[in-house]
């Protein structure tokens, strides 16, 4: 066995009340990457919308950037350098071909300071019941249908955001990961019935940890957010956990505790389907 494979890895993730004044959650972000990284955290994951949650599309396309241009990227870079950590960048705008949509955007950045992946979220949220209606399309572009993986000398990581949650085969299309993180923002309402479940799910069917830095009460446009930020270990075990408000949950990735998992019930060895994504 390598060194690589008695690897253990402490990571972080941020849970947040984002609001409407970028400034602020940036503030409150730095704030909480400082905590984690001096608690010991070298992987640092923000929440979906970590930058902004306010009240109008036209606000939201007033904070669109360009890949590699633009406050918030610049934050996440020097926060990564600042503290010596990967940074999950939870989500901010980035411009698509569209001039009426944006991406929904994740970022990873090295200790360096430099960008090491890309994420634009695939699979955008609609949900109506009652009063309660949210439509991403109308203003988010979907990204390009293929899995995303960064891998770091520690970890293999696949990226997905939020609603991705609910389609197992992107995960599926990762190959072996070590750790899957999901920034999210889930409505109280959808959270408060599948969340948890269906993290664990994908804990336990990809046999690898599973890291969801969330949103986590009501916001000042009176959107109320599930929160309930986890880390699910690959037996579907829950390592840390943070219901509502703002924090931070952590916990260490055992390189042994994966080979055991896959060791004792081999199921990712047993797919025989010729699956094609």
């Amino acid at each position: 066995m390598s060194n690589a494979d008695n690897k253990m890895v402490k990571v972080a993730a941020i849970q947040m009340v984002s609001g409407p004044r970028l400034h602020d959650n940036l503030h409150e972000a730095a704030r909480w990457i400082a905590c984690a990284a001096q608690d010991g955290a070298t992987l640092v994951a923000l929440p979906e919308y970590f930058c902004f949650l306010g009240n109008t599309t036209e606000e939201k396309f007033n904070l669109v950037e360009s890949i590699g241009h633009g406050p918030i990227q610049q934050f996440l870079s020097q926060q990564a350098a600042l503290h010596g950590v990967y940074l999950i960048g939870g989500t901010l705008a980035l411009t698509s071909n569209n001039p009426e949509r944006f991406y929904n955007s994740t970022l990873v950045y090295g200790p360096d300071g430099q960008r090491i992946g890309r994420y634009d979220k695939i699979h955008l949220f609609s949900f109506q019941r009652g009063q309660e209606y949210f439509d991403e399309a109308q203003s988010i572009a979907a990204g390009s249908p293929e899995p995303v993986v960064i891998d770091t000398p520690e970890l293999r990581i696949g990226l997905g955001v939020c609603y991705d949650l609910r389609f197992p085969e992107l995960f599926r299309a990762m190959g072996k990961v070590d750790l899957i993180v999901l920034p999210s923002a889930f409505t109280y309402t959808t959270g408060a019935a599948h969340w948890e479940i269906l993290l664990k799910a994908r804990a336990i069917e990809n046999q690898c940890y599973v890291l969801a830095p969330a949103q986590g009460g009501t916001h000042e446009n009176g959107r109320r957010t599930w929160g309930h930020t986890m880390l699910i270990d690959p037996w579907g075990e829950q390592i840390d956990a943070l219901a509502t408000g703002v924090g931070y949950v952590s916990g260490i990735i055992d390189k042994k505790r994966l080979a055991a998992v896959r060791t004792d019930l081999p199921s990712l060895t047993h797919r025989r389907l010729g699956y094609v994504f």
